[in-house]
């Protein structure tokens, strides 16, 4: 892996079904990422289930299975390597349970693969009010992700059309322009998962199409600054004790710097513990910056102590804990109303919470951001509205404006996305820092 490219983290979203996992398997075979004997084997193996059209998708399913089996701060087979950057890939499977993964997965990502199938009645359902392409278009812009790609995927099946392709980039880019994306920046891809029709290659069936391949859009991704400025914020993904280490916690630097010998908080608990070393792709650092998914040795703290959602931070500078905070949201699902005294789960960065809709102070039309009415008694489906919350618990939030990878959140009730929204004021509570216990 070159360390002289520049990191992206890449995520790959749209409606199940749509060809991600093909997509995704056949472009690492593309870039090199797997060799052509591992490919030969996931073939055979693919065949022998009577699966053979799923080859490619055995690629990455049978990398998520090797995933889970293993331990591994930072996984090799997820990256892949284009000639400008190289990419670590977040799985993003399509159904219901993936929201909760690509909201508290370790990788916040830098730019996102919408991929849409161009198959008759696949394209209808996933853009239907309940299909997931609606609602991952609007999760992606409300989490941050600022660059949108699309692929226009399994064009094979309809006979490579110009007439559908417009069809489609005309539907989707006015789902774009609703959710706030500036469409004329985002790339419609025509192609194919599955023959690998203008994934890296110019494809001879797509000669009416004069834009770049899916490969060329993702060397054309503008990364966004580093905020190396801001105070230190890790959120911890997970604890583990190492033989011969002691305590590891394992996340995601997302703004400032972490220095071996340093003294950091550890809220909400109110831990102070000193860096002990630093990890990332098993080799040691000094220091470690946003965007790098680090192993960091805490001394003297027990990993009983630490769990995931609590947030590394400076001793000068702590994260803060909040007793309550402001959200501006959009409900993107409920099937009646939602009222003051409602009590779902809260997703931010690492973190789930329970809390409660304290008070709606004020509804607002989502086409213009304008205020339309003052303390509304409920708010439905479709509706963007202020909200006063109340965490059960303590919780680490900051401000949107001033740490936004920390301020942004999703609500989630019944195995649902039912809201998403970002942090605009809180109300922080005061938490004396102490030694951890060993």
């Amino acid at each position: 892996m070159s360390s002289k490219k520049e990191h992206v983290n890449l995520v790959i979203i749209g409606h199940v079904d749509a060809g991600k996992s093909t997509t995704t398997g056949h472009l690492l075979i593309l870039t090199g990422a797997i060799t052509d004997r591992e490919m030969r084997e996931m073939e055979a193996e693919a065949q022998k289930l009577d699966k053979s059209s799923f080859k490619y998708a055995f690629v990455f399913d049978r990398l998520k299975e090797e995933r889970e089996r293993g331990l591994t701060i930072d996984l090799a087979f997820r990256k892949f390597e284009t000639p400008k950057f190289y990419f670590t890939l977040i799985d993003a499977p399509g159904h219901r349970d993936f929201i909760k993964n690509m909201i508290t997965g370790s990788s916040q990502a830098d730019a996102a693969v919408l991929v849409v199938s161009a198959k008759k009645g696949e394209f209808e359902a996933g853009i239907s009010a309940g299909g997931q392409t609606r609602e991952h278009a609007f999760l992606a812009r409300t989490l941050g992700v600022n660059q949108m790609i699309v692929l226009v995927n399994k064009m094979d099946t309809v006979d490579w059309s110009q007439e559908r392709y417009n069809e489609i980039k005309d539907e989707i880019t006015d789902l774009l322009k609703q959710v706030g994306y500036p469409v004329k920046d985002v790339p419609f891809i025509p192609g194919s998962g599955w023959t690998g029709d203008n994934l890296k290659e110019r494809s001879s069936n797509l000669k009416w199409y004069d834009g770049p391949t899916l490969l060329e859009a993702l060397d054309n991704i503008k990364l966004p600054p580093k905020p190396v400025d801001k105070p230190f914020r890790l959120p911890i993904q997970d604890v583990y004790s190492i033989k011969g280490i002691g305590t590891v916690v394992v996340g995601r630097v997302e703004t400032g710097k972490i220095k071996k010998g340093q003294q950091v908080a550890i809220l909400p608990p109110g831990f102070t513990s000193e860096v002990r070393s630093i990890e990332m792709h098993y080799e040691e650092l000094p220091e470690a910056i946003p965007g790098d998914n680090i192993g960091v040795a805490l001394r003297g703290i027990s990993h009983k102590e630490l769990k995931r959602g609590m947030v590394l931070s400076p001793t000068d500078k702590p994260a803060s804990t909040v007793e309550e905070f402001t959200g501006q949201i959009i409900v993107i699902y409920h099937p009646t109303v939602v009222s003051p005294g409602y009590t779902p789960v809260i997703h931010a960065h690492t973190a789930q919470q329970a809390c409660t809709f304290v008070s709606i102070k004020q509804k607002i039309d989502p086409r213009s951001g304008q205020v339309s009415q003052e303390n509304p008694d409920y708010i439905k489906q479709g509706d963007a509205a202020v909200v006063e919350f109340k965490p059960l618990r303590p919780l680490v939030l900051e401000k949107y404006a001033e740490i936004p990878q920390l301020g942004r959140f999703a609500v989630r009730d019944m195995g649902r996305t039912i809201a998403v929204g970002v942090v605009k004021e809180i109300k922080a509570k005061e938490v004396p820092l102490k030694a951890g216990k060993k």
